[in-house]
């Protein structure tokens, strides 16, 4: 029997104790290219590298350890002021880093890591000993964290385009849910344990997909919160049964009805209580997800020759747990995509009077319910009339459906699927997958995302998140007799539909609402269900790609309801069912696969004369 049976919590805590280490100490690397004289800064380097190598040490993993005693011992050299920092001795740090959490990826499989490669292992002893390197042993010290890079690009899913490039009018060549809980109370890198772990796989563990991680760290505070509300709930619990007891032997007086009546009003705002504060025990601060940012910006741009800062505002903000790693995919290509193609190149930014180094922000914010994440670059930004064309060239749209879109519909073009502005194809670019796969993921966390860019000054990126994906809050309206729900967060207003004011347009039902004609889709069309009668009343939907009026047949209310997924069925276009106070099923709807769905015969044919 292996020694690693039964000691599966132990790694655990270590990769998570250690991942976070070595995100801060890659986050303070990108600090200390800015202020290579901060002691401080370096001192915090050191510790954080020093617990790592510990954790490795008391997990027997000796490669790991060996990579890892180097590299901190350069780090004290620097400290101490026995080195001096230089832009090829950080690039040697980084990619030191760089295996080392490669390292990681491997442990996270049970498997014991591959040895660091001579080459990186040769540079960080030159280093050391003070000896000037050679361009050979650079260049090959550099080759895995490079070969790496371009691994994540390729099977990380698709890459950002090179949107920009055509879009600006320039060309290529001028332009560079938690099923355990883990309490926080102390670090969690344990001493005196000797873990056999598997040997090393044949097959790299790159190529492995990684475990979902199932917990979370939770602050006891709010554990506690939820003691006590259960046990508040308890005694009410208690007190309706004695109620209940009394009304069933006869016992009715008013005094009777009222208790009731207060006994159940004060259950309900317990619930509510203790699912607020359910939530907050599933709510993790953001940063954790954006310390991730910077090393990455840092090493794309010194690749490009770009001199890029990545600025990070609202750390603070909290999130589901549950949609940070589904969010890490699509904001990886988005930084990436700023840092590529947003921000122009040093040459050019001079030329058009802007400051060499780029400033790309990344930001965070609760905005009522709903969480406001943006990616914002100073760069060229995009050119309405040249995605048009783009789009015309490679038949997603007729030239006259470009014609009738305005600059704000022409910048959502790129989200369509095969767009892209690139005329070559490249390893990376021009294969038309991109945008629209980001918005697809977003879409799938309830979000939306939505595109700004003023020529000359910059893009900005914004997506829209609930807080939670527990709870979705909703509309219920009304088909007939059969009630269906839509995500509140696309709903804009409700109003009434009359029929002289539908309009054809093109041979399609439109109704102006304060000077913007809007597009009326019926629920029953989307659904395939027969029309009876002209419908009551329309639900103003923003969608991502177009705003639209849902005629209904009437709507019964607000509610935040928790989604229950239909297993071994998937009907397209509903996102789950849920429960109604009476008892009712009433089914989710997913506007944006329903409108995918539709045909324009059927957008044509929704009403009739």
């Amino acid at each position: 029997m292996s020694h690693f049976a039964g000691m599966e919590e132990l790694l655990q805590d270590f990769l998570t104790e250690a991942g976070e280490l070595l995100s801060d100490v890659d986050n303070k690397l990108v600090e200390l290219e800015k202020r290579p004289s901060d002691k401080a800064l370096l001192n915090d380097i050191f510790r954080g590298f020093h617990t790592i190598k510990g954790g490795a040490g008391f997990l027997n993993v000796n490669d790991l350890v060996e990579l890892c005693h180097r590299t901190e011992n350069l780090f004290d050299k620097l400290r101490t002021g026995e080195l001096a920092l230089t832009s090829e001795i950080m690039d040697v740090i980084m990619n030191a880093t760089g295996v080392v959490r490669t390292m990681f990826g491997s442990l996270a499989q049970s498997q014991l890591p591959d040895a660091a490669d001579a080459t990186l292992l040769k540079a960080l002893d030159c280093v050391l000993a003070g000896e000037k390197m050679d361009q050979a042993t650079l260049a090959a010290a550099d080759e895995p964290a490079n070969a790496d890079q371009s691994a994540a690009q390729q099977s990380g899913g698709p890459d950002w385009q090179a949107l920009y490039h055509t879009v600006t009018g320039t060309t290529a060549e001028s332009s560079a849910a938690p099923q355990g809980v883990i309490l926080e109370t102390t670090p969690v890198i344990h001493a005196a344990a000797q873990v056999e772990l598997a040997p090393r796989a044949k097959t790299p563990s790159a190529q492995q997909p990684a475990a979902k991680e199932t917990t979370i760290r939770v602050d006891t505070s709010r554990l506690d919160m939820v003691l006590n509300l259960s046990g508040e709930i308890g005694l009410t619990k208690n007190r309706l049964t004695c109620l209940r007891a009394n009304i069933l032997q006869g016992k009715t007086d008013g005094d009777t009805l009222k208790a009731l009546d207060e006994a159940v009003s004060h259950l309900d705002l317990l619930v509510g209580d203790l699912q607020n504060a359910v939530m907050k025990t599933r709510m993790q601060p953001i940063g954790r997800l954006f310390q991730k940012y910077p090393r990455l910006a840092r090493d794309l741009a010194r690749q490009l020759g770009k001199d890029v800062e990545l600025l990070i505002v609202g750390e603070e903000t909290e999130i589901d747990k549950t949609m940070i790693e589904d969010l890490n995919d699509p904001i990886v290509h988005l930084v990436r995509n700023a840092v590529d193609h947003g921000v122009e190149s040093t040459q050019d930014r001079i030329a058009a009077g802007k400051p060499t180094k780029s400033l790309v922000k990344l930001s965070a914010m609760q905005s009522g319910d709903h969480i406001v994440i943006e990616i914002t670059d100073d760069g060229k930004g995009m050119r309405p009339d040249n995605l048009r064309r783009k789009a015309v060239e490679k038949g997603l749209i007729d030239t006259e459906a470009a014609n009738a879109l305005d600059d704000k519909q022409s910048l959502n073009l790129i989200f369509l699927p095969g767009f892209s502005t690139m005329d070559v194809i490249s390893d990376v670019s021009g294969r038309g997958v991109g945008m629209d796969v980001v918005r697809t993921n977003i879409q799938k966390l309830n979000g939306r995302i939505d595109i700004n860019s003023i020529i000359g000054h910059g893009t900005t990126i914004t997506i829209s998140l609930p807080l939670t994906l527990a709870i979705l809050p909703v509309l219920v309206v009304r088909l007939g007799e059969q009630p269906f729900a839509v995500p509140l967060s696309m709903v804009r207003e409700i109003i009434q539909i009359h029929p002289e004011e539908i309009q054809r347009v093109s041979g399609r039902a439109t109704m102006v609402v304060r000077d913007e004609v809007l597009p009326v889709r019926s629920l029953a069309s989307l659904i395939g269900w027969p029309q009876e009668g002209m419908p009551s009343f329309g639900v103003l939907m923003q969608a991502t790609a177009t705003n639209f009026i849902l005629a209904i047949d009437g709507f019964l209310g607000r509610d935040d309801v928790v989604i229950k997924p239909l297993h071994d069925i998937k009907p397209k276009g509903i996102a789950g069912a849920t429960l109604s106070g009476d008892g009712l099923v009433v089914l989710v709807l997913d506007i944006e696969e329903l409108l995918e769905m539709s045909t324009e015969a059927t957008h044509a044919s929704m009403f009739t004369a």
